[in-house]
Formats: C-alpha cells, structure tokens, sequence
C-alpha cells in the first residue's frame, strides 16, 4: 500500500503529467500536491474542480442514478483534467486530480494507471 506522497509522485511519472493533486471534495482543500507553477496552480484548481463533482454528484442524485462516478473528464485545447472519485476504504469524499499535456498524454493509459494508483492508495 502506497501513500499520499508515494501515489502522487506515481502519478507525476505518468506520461504528460502536468500535475497531481489529492483533494477533499467536502473541503475542497488539496491533502497534497505535486508539480503544476505558475501556470498551474493546484490548490485552486482543487478548489475549483471539486465544485465539478459535487455539481455531478448533485445531477446524478436528482436523476436517480443508482451509480458511481469512476472518473471525470474535462478536455481543453491543449490539456486534459482527470478527476477520479475514490473508492477505496476511508476515503470516501476524496478524489485524484491529474493534469495532463494533451499533446504528450495517451488518455487511456493515464485513466489506467491512476486506477491502479488508486488501488494501492492507504489513507
């Protein structure tokens, strides 16, 4: 089992990582952080991307879904932001937040690898 730090610095090493954060969507509050800068300021884009989940969280309720939310996808011109619900015990209400460059990322290896970065995650 992996934690906070070591997952974080998993997830830096995933090809065109641009940064990673582990958030608290009831807070908002990054638990911790790695890479970003000036560009890229993750404890707002923390703040910011937990008013997504909980917006998503709130619709899936009101439909009726009977479902969880795996992952979150928001595709820029020239970045991808995953944000991946976790699952695992005793961290309910937290999520993975991963920035990747469009242009250097394989999307579909990034969402494979930070589930199993979430598997091996021990709050």
């Amino acid at each position: 089992m992996a934690n906070t730090e070591t997952s974080l610095k998993e997830a830096a090493q995933i090809e065109g990582a641009i940064g990673a954060a582990l958030v608290d969507y009831t807070s908002g509050m990054a638990l911790g952080t790695i890479g970003g800068g000036k560009d890229l300021d993750l404890n707002v884009a923390a703040a910011g991307n937990t008013d997504v989940v909980r917006a998503k969280v709130r619709a899936m309720e009101m439909l009726g879904l009977n479902d969880e939310i795996e992952d979150i996808l928001i595709t820029l011109g020239s970045q991808y932001h995953l944000l991946r619900l976790l699952k695992t015990r005793g961290a309910n209400g937290l999520f993975l937040y991963l920035a990747l460059d469009k242009g250097r990322a394989n999307l579909a290896m990034a969402r494979h690898q930070l589930k199993k970065i979430e598997s091996e995650l021990e709050i």
